[in-house]
């Protein structure tokens, strides 16, 4: 009898965490948006990151043609790269495409979402409302939930140009 109530209480406690998961994700049309999230941003900042993933579950490709938020002026896709030793980081021009079927994951050092000209820098625990527009799925609400600076690993840093693997000196 006690295996069994062990068993209950793991399985309610399990589907809690995987509701607890679920709450924080969107959908726009065929569009899935998986935990969009940010990092506090040190006094004084005017630049953020965010992040989230973005999974096609329809049958033609979608673009992320742009993004909004009341918390900064301006909001942007870009993209960086690191090629030769040297590190770019540049707007996606004409929209981020999310191809059928596939999940395109904005992360520290590749494609991810620039904050710029914020006026209030964010702080951990907050959420920061956007929206984001679609070419064929149209435009939804989202909240990003602010972690703390450091990220989730230690490689994963605040600054985008701190999460790229960059080569070491010789």
């Amino acid at each position: 009898m006690k295996q069994l109530l062990r068993l209950v209480t793991a399985l309610l406690f399990a589907g809690l965490f995987a509701a607890i998961a679920d709450a924080h994700d969107f959908k726009a049309g065929d569009i899935a948006i998986g935990h969009p999230h940010a990092r506090a941003m040190v006094p004084g900042a005017k630049v953020g990151g965010g992040y989230l993933k973005l999974t096609n579950t329809g049958s033609t490709d979608d673009k992320l043609i742009s993004i909004t938020s009341k918390r900064a002026e301006k909001t942007e896709v870009h993209q960086m790269s690191v090629s030769n030793g040297v590190m770019t980081m540049r707007p996606v021009a004409g929209g981020l495409v999310i191809p059928a079927g596939q999940t395109v994951e904005l992360k520290p050092g590749g494609f991810h979402i620039m904050f710029m000209e914020v006026a209030e820098p964010f702080k951990e625990g907050e959420m920061i409302k956007a929206t984001l527009t679609f070419e064929k799925a149209g435009s939804v609400d989202v909240e990003f939930e602010v972690g703390n600076a450091g990220g989730a690993s230690a490689k994963d840093h605040h600054s985008d140009m701190d999460g790229m693997d960059m080569p070491k000196p010789q």
